[in-house]
């Protein structure tokens, strides 16, 4: 895979949906990178996609919904690929309230968007979906600040951020059809890029901050960075826990940065 790329929405429960695309990774594979929309009567869109697939994201998501009626934008955090289509989503949906933290507001605010529609949400709190609401909450391990994700208690749905994401070296539909030693290794070395701090962390510490999730029982795993996962809590955080057993090593340095350029020219 030479380019970001964009596959079709895929269904989780009768009014969940994953919008699945998939950014290559030189010389480590590729990343997915996911948004999800839950249909409730008032519409949520957790994440907004990568900019560099605007119109095609944009097009997946109107098949499921006409943008102008979300009422609600969740942002997990302010990472590029999470708030690649906000703008254009804020003219396309200007009903739509900008759920995240305080700190995510402020990041917001520094990229210049405005702040009259933000929705501050912190962990533990609910939020009012209309015919539900949803729980944030703060994932096991995260890379930015402000991250939150969600659970949604009526479909035992976890949105669990950044999270037990996993580097791959092909699109798979769920995180079942990828070889187990290769979810192992590849949510591994994701956790090593996205939260290289993992390792300085008591193993105390860790299943502290792991057991409220053990607690909800989800019975779906979404993660921003791994296809939909049925069924696998225990294996990913015990795969969790073993990446706080892992070695951190620095990304490439320039030469092969160049090497990677010269590959792919």
């Amino acid at each position: 895979m030479q380019a970001s790329t964009m596959l079709a929405p895929q269904r989780i429960a009768a009014d969940t949906f994953v919008l699945p695309a998939y950014l290559p990774v030189p010389g480590a594979g590729m990343l997915p990178v996911n948004a999800f929309l839950i249909r409730a009567a008032q519409p949520i869109l957790i994440d907004t996609g990568l900019a560099a697939l605007g119109s095609e994201f944009l097009d997946r998501l109107s098949q499921l919904i006409d943008p102008a009626d979300l009422a609600w934008i969740y942002l997990t955090h302010t990472d590029p690929d999470h708030l690649g289509n906000l703008a254009e989503l804020m003219a396309l949906a200007p009903r739509a309230h900008i759920v995240t933290t305080f700190l995510g507001m402020g990041k917001l605010g520094l990229l210049q968007f405005p702040l009259n529609r933000v929705y501050l949400l912190n962990p533990g709190q609910r939020l009012d979906l209309g015919d539900r609401t949803v729980v944030a909450l703060r994932p096991p391990v995260f890379d930015a600040p402000e991250t939150t994700g969600l659970f949604d208690p009526d479909n035992r749905i976890l949105f669990s951020s950044d999270c037990f994401g996993a580097l791959m070296q092909q699109p798979a539909e769920t995180a079942q059809a990828i070889p187990p030693d290769a979810l192992r290794d590849g949510l591994i070395n994701w956790t090593m890029v996205d939260a290289p701090w993992l390792p300085l962390v008591e193993a105390s510490a860790l299943n502290r901050a792991i057991a409220p999730l053990r607690q909800l029982q989800p019975q779906v795993i979404l993660s921003s960075h791994l296809p939909p996962a049925w069924g696998m809590t225990d294996r990913l955080i015990d795969y969790l826990q073993q990446a706080r057993l892992a070695t951190p090593t620095p990304g490439p340095d320039q030469q092969a940065l160049e090497h990677m350029m010269a590959i792919a020219a």
